[in-house]
């Protein structure tokens, strides 16, 4: 793990603590921690020369497969690092990328994960070596052709744009949804990733075991909002019953790339009669 730390230690261990519960969530084990002082800004690399060849040596001694940043990188920053330590490098919203892709279990959580992936790495695309090669003439191509990278490139952004397409097409099947319930007042459950939502709607809604929503202490356990009735019970009149929404936890400076992974959520809660944050 490779961190910048400021001058808040208390805050620096936390955002620590918190990178070592993402790793472990995408089913990695974090073997070394490098820190900086966060000083004067590197634009090619973030870090110092010299705190990288402490990086270097540390991937060789410990056999490491992988490096992870506790920021986002930019695609130049991305390739300098990983040619300078001769390792792959992950930066942390790739990270949370890829713990969605492996949480995604229904159809409208792959098409969010899959277009906020897709988003994410068209700008990250790069050609290596005989991919590069020019794509031969005929009628309209004669010249220099095409690059492997910008056939890459044409292929992911017209996926993005189908992808699109489905997403809206679901969102409204998800607003027709929302309509019938209306006669029903509804709660959302909000707050961080891993506050204990998902087991606070087990416990309210007593819920069977067939029918409880899936609640484990991992990082972003949950990613498709679910919705549940409870029923309060009245003295002397009919009980009162509302729905409860459990929503997919947020977190500490969520990347605007990944913000289409949340639009479900996003939904859930602006359409909430209540939200109770936890």
């Amino acid at each position: 793990l490779l961190t910048l730390t400021c001058k808040d230690l208390t805050r620096s261990e936390r955002d620590l603590a918190e990178l070592e519960s993402l790793v472990r969530s995408a089913g990695a084990d974090p073997i070394a921690v490098v820190r900086q002082r966060q000083g004067t800004f590197n634009p090619q690399t973030i870090w110092g020369i010299g705190k990288l060849q402490e990086v270097a040596l540390e991937v060789r001694r410990n056999k490491a497969s992988l490096v992870i940043t506790d920021r986002e990188l930019t695609p130049g920053q991305a390739r300098n690092l990983e040619k300078f330590l001769s390792c792959p490098v992950m930066d942390r919203s790739e990270l949370i990328l890829d713990i969605f892709a492996q949480r995604a279990s229904t159809s409208t959580g792959r098409l969010q994960v899959e277009l906020a992936q897709l988003r994410y790495r068209k700008s990250r695309l790069v050609g290596r070596g005989k991919s590069l090669s020019r794509q031969g003439g005929g009628i309209g191509t004669r010249g220099p052709g095409e690059t492997q990278l910008e056939k890459d490139r044409r292929l992911v952004v017209s996926r993005i744009e189908r992808l699109g397409r489905d997403l809206k097409e679901l969102q409204k099947h998800r607003s027709r949804l929302r309509k019938r319930r209306q006669d029903l007042p509804r709660a959302a459950l909000v707050g961080y990733t891993n506050a204990g939502k998902s087991s606070l709607l087990n416990a309210l809604c007593g819920l069977s075991t067939q029918n409880q929503v899936l609640a484990e202490n991992k990082l972003f356990a949950t990613l498709d909002p679910t919705t549940r009735r409870l029923v309060l019970p009245q003295i002397g009149s009919a009980p009162n019953e509302l729905l409860i929404t459990d929503t997919v936890g947020f977190i500490r400076e969520l990347p605007t790339s990944l913000i289409e992974a949340f639009r479900a959520t996003l939904e859930e809660t602006l359409e909430a009669d209540l939200l109770l944050l936890l």
